[in-house]
């Protein structure tokens, strides 16, 4: 589950790690007010305003800007809330900004440039340990420094038997060039940043920038946060953070019933009970000459109300031109699954793409022949290479 820049800032702060403070708006009202609050709070005449959507980029396309005066803020405000913030992380159309984040100024008006670091907290899946990965080269090009440079991307493994040690802390510090106070206050945040990390169950953090400023403060200016969904069930505050515009609704209906739903950009829609029955029939439909559409688990027990469901789902991608229905009757019985088929296929109606359905397990051949007397145009297959092959006819 992924959140916005300023939930994710909320919970580093809650492990002390020290933020970039701000307030979020709705409206340039809103924007007004926070921005005459936050200059009480930290007496910053400047503000910043940032988009607040589920993407990267933010600055290359207009949604995080510098306002110096409150008439700037109102302006500023009003032309980002509401607009299709178009970002390298997002699709064509953009994502809309329904809210900003009207945040503190530090970078020190008239002072000496601060530095700007990069720092990720994620899991080494070649290893099965967590690593901070960092660099002294933060800010919006980090992806340009990673290809053209990678020399200067560190990692710290860390195992995860015994935690994050002080001397790795001190080790990133001193690779950041850092000495003093600002490499005392860096360890102390490498720290804090890590424990957040694990406490809140998180797969990934990542601060870009985490800005030293001239005084040698230590501070999170930006926070992509992703949560575990697994492992919400022990953190009932942050589901509720969840923000189900910024999702794919697809993927947000199909939770809702309970279905496992990964949408994807191909022409093949799938619909298979098990995840790796669900990855290899991916493979299948690659091999076959097309691409799959989505990822699509209707589990263990695949009656008509869940396939019927599944369908729906699978039908509203309008770039879908063939399902794919691969089902091994383990648990669940062939037959029942086919006849859920066939009465889902009746109650939706109108279904004018091509539907093959591989069913093998138990009371597979009582299902095929469900299948081929339902009078409806489903194409029935036993065996994966029969089902390839009618994929790859239908496509042709």
């Amino acid at each position: 589950m992924n959140l916005h820049e300023y939930q994710g800032k909320e919970i580093l702060n809650s492990f002390g790690v020290e933020i970039q403070r701000g307030i979020v708006a709705t409206s340039a009202a809103e924007a007004v007010n926070a921005a005459k609050k936050l200059t009480e709070d930290t007496g910053t005449e400047w503000h910043v305003i940032k988009a607040q959507v589920h993407a990267g980029g933010r600055g290359k396309g207009g949604g995080v800007k510098l306002a110096k005066n409150l008439n700037e803020v109102e302006r500023i405000a009003g032309e980002i809330i509401g607009m299709n913030l178009i970002t390298p992380q997002t699709s064509a159309e953009g994502k809309k900004v329904h809210q900003v984040l009207i945040a503190e100024d530090v970078y020190y008006p008239g002072e000496s440039e601060p530095e700007e670091y990069y720092m990720s907290v994620l899991l080494n899946r070649a290893n099965g340990r967590n690593m901070i990965m960092y660099s002294t080269e933060g800010g919006m090009d980090i992806e340009k420094v990673a290809e053209e440079t990678p020399h200067l991307i560190f990692t710290e493994e860390i195992d995860p038997a015994v935690g994050l040690l002080p001397f790795q802390s001190r080790r990133i510090a001193f690779n950041l060039g850092l000495s003093g106070m600002a490499f005392k206050k860096m360890t102390k945040f490498v720290q804090a940043l890590y424990m957040a990390y694990i406490k809140s169950d998180s797969s990934l953090f990542e601060i870009n920038p985490v800005l030293k400023t001239s005084d040698d403060r230590i501070i999170a200016v930006d926070a992509k946060v992703t949560l575990d969904d697994n492992a919400l069930f022990r953190h009932k505050d942050y589901e509720a953070l969840r923000d189900i515009r910024e999702e794919n609704p697809i993927e947000v209906e199909a939770k809702a019933v309970g279905l496992n739903y990964v949408d994807l950009d191909g022409n093949v829609g799938c619909m298979v009970n098990g995840a790796g029955l669900a990855m290899a029939t991916m493979d299948l439909i690659k091999q076959a000459g097309g691409e799959p559409a989505n990822f699509l688990d209707v589990g263990g027990t695949a009656d008509a109300e869940r396939v019927e469901a599944a369908f729906q789902l699978i039908l509203k991608d309008p770039n879908v031109k063939a399902i794919l229905v691969n089902i091994f009757g383990g648990i669940v019985r062939c037959d029942r699954v086919a006849q859920g088929i066939v009465d889902a296929y009746k109650n939706i109606g109108n279904i004018e793409i091509p539907i093959i359905v591989r069913l093998q397990g138990t009371n597979a051949d009582i299902a095929k022949e469900l299948i081929d007397n339902s009078g409806l145009d489903v194409q029935s297959a036993i065996e994966f290479q029969e089902a390839a092959d009618k994929v790859q006819a239908v496509l042709s």
